[in-house]
């Protein structure tokens, strides 16, 4: 009998200890770290003021790059051909990190060419997201270990760093040579090839980049390189001499829980406290937390036009629609215009403001981006481009549905119910 009841509290103790360890991980996972943005950041400088370019350089990026040349595509017939003719072109260097990288034909034609490039002498590095890159097909990746490219895992799971597993790299990164860089939303999976024809084929944008600013590119994922695998890459291989190429100004901006997690988040609200005139949002998973809100909101008071486009029925993931739809009512009410995209996905990730500033890149508005992932977004400043990425983004309002806001009130109970409820996981969509 006293054998038995010593049992029992060591036991509680034991089931105690690991409750506790379990309690413990899953905050440190659900958690960046950092003190979160608790103010609205006040407007003290329009968007085409010297000193809005000043801050976003000198406080939170690198400094504003002249020279550079940009080109966007549209859906994947469109994006994926420019990709895959720059790595077979390489001669020096390939660097390329994702997110999603599954199987399919894209997948087996991304790592025929890599794996080419490495057996001609090029130094290929791919880094892949653990959790993205879960369902890429197991020969794609012998094939390319073999023919010599070096492939890295971002937080691969193992005792030592578990704390870190809802840390992600999100970012979408391919630079040849150092000298031609892509970015923007597509992942490597069926899902992005096609033209956005049907709901298995997703709408989504892709920029090539030329000029000093692929510099700035090629560091970013230095940064994620260096965390995963120790080894330094440097020297004209990565990093040649970039000429002036065009008359486009740009900065490639990061942002990472390991250091400056709110710096996106606070890009995008410095840059909507700019805004004197238009703001157009592209948002694949618009879940804006209460200090966007508010800063949108202030925006449209002072006559700002906000439009955004965001997925509609046919999406990815119904819970983040929900989560997004139960944070509109003071958008709407205020006069935000929020359409949703009608023919398939909407995976575009595209920030429009005042006619100059065109932000692009792997960046959602939502708190998983802002707190949680690695992300990267190319910040443009270039009025021409700016204009056809307006048509663009109006190309797209035009096949969305948009939402009054007695509409968005006389919601039925039920759906109300159900947003209400995906709200309270906002923190971690």
């Amino acid at each position: 009998m006293r054998a038995t009841a010593l049992r029992k509290p060591w036991k509680a103790i034991a089931w105690t200890f690991v409750l506790t360890l379990a309690a413990t991980l899953l905050v440190l996972n659900l958690t960046s770290g950092e003190k979160k943005l608790d103010e609205q950041v006040r407007r003290e400088y329009a968007l085409h003021d010297p000193q809005y370019q000043r801050a976003l350089g000198a406080m939170l990026g690198p400094p504003i790059a002249d020279g550079n040349r940009f080109e966007a595509f549209q859906n994947g017939d469109r994006i994926f051909p420019p990709m895959l003719a720059a790595i077979r072109s390489a001669k020096q260097s390939i660097t390329f990190e994702t997110y999603i990288y599954w199987s399919g034909d894209i997948g087996r034609a991304f790592a025929d060419a890599l794996s080419e490039r490495a057996r001609a002498g090029v130094k290929v590095h791919v880094l892949l997201d653990w959790v993205g890159s879960a369902k890429v097909d197991a020969d794609f990746i012998r094939e390319m270990e073999t023919a010599g490219v070096e492939i890295r895992k971002f937080h691969k799971p193992s005792w030592y760093d578990i704390a870190r597993m809802n840390n992600r790299t999100h970012r979408k990164l391919l630079v040849v040579d150092g000298r031609i860089g892509f970015t923007g939303g597509v992942g490597i999976a069926p899902e992005w090839t096609g033209n956005a024809q049907d709901p298995a084929h997703w709408r989504d944008s892709h920029y090539q980049v030329e000029g000093p600013v692929v510099a700035q590119m090629q560091a970013v994922f230095m940064d994620n390189w260096i965390k995963v695998s120790g080894d330094v890459l440097h020297g004209e291989r990565y990093f040649p001499p970039l000429p002036p190429v065009g008359n486009g100004r740009a900065q490639m901006f990061s942002s990472s829980p390991s250091g400056g997690s709110e710096s996106m988040h606070l890009m995008y609200l410095l840059s909507i406290a700019a805004a004197t005139k238009t703001i157009d949002l592209s948002s694949a998973y618009f879940v804006p937390d209460d200090l966007t809100v508010g800063a949108l909101v202030a925006a449209l008071h002072r006559g700002v036009r906000v439009r955004i486009v965001t997925p509609g029925p046919i999406i990815d993931s119904q819970t983040v629609r929900r989560a997004s739809r139960a944070a509109w009512g003071p958008l709407l009410e205020a006069g935000a215009q929020i359409s949703e995209y009608q023919p398939t996905m909407y995976h575009c990730k595209v920030f429009l403001v005042d006619g100059l500033l065109v932000s692009v890149g792997s960046t959602n508005f939502d708190n998983r981006s802002f707190r949680l992932n690695d992300e990267a977004n190319l910040n443009i400043y270039d009025e021409a481009f700016a204009a056809a990425q307006t048509v663009q983004f109006e190309a797209d309002l035009a096949q969305s549905k948009r939402l009054s806001y007695e509409g968005w009130k006389d919601r039925p109970l039920l759906e109300k119910a159900w947003e209400h409820l995906a709200a309270v996981l906002s923190p971690q969509l």
